[in-house]
């Protein structure tokens, strides 16, 4: 199976759990509280820089699995869907990351 067709099955579990009892599903938990997926993605992002930094394989590949379904749980909770993201990504396809970069509004905090 590709990635792309194991998201989707994820995707479709994830949804499938929205409005479940948080008791009884971790998904549906999350789902009902975006501001603690947005948690949880983040702890799994270090996790997943910690495992590549300290050249463990296995963990990488667990800590990528666990970081795309709590990517895949915050998009949902956001009410975000996976397709404006290959949208943006499409928008990018062709340009450095540079020029992209130096292309987005500034934000003035991080002036």
């Amino acid at each position: 199976m590709t990635l792309a067709e194991q998201l989707t099955r994820l995707q479709a579990a994830i949804e499938a759990r929205r409005g479940a009892d948080p008791a009884r599903s971790y998904s549906a938990g999350l789902l009902a509280d975006p501001a603690r997926a947005a948690k949880k993605l983040g702890e799994e992002a270090v996790e997943l820089a910690i495992a590549a930094a300290q050249g463990d394989r296995t963990a990488v590949v667990s800590e990528s699995a666990d970081l795309l379904y709590h990517w895949l749980v915050l998009l949902a909770a956001c009410g975000v869907e996976a397709d404006a993201v290959a949208e943006a990504l499409a928008a990018r396809e062709g340009r450095s990351g540079l020029e992209e970069k130096a292309g987005r509004p500034q934000d003035p905090s991080r002036a």
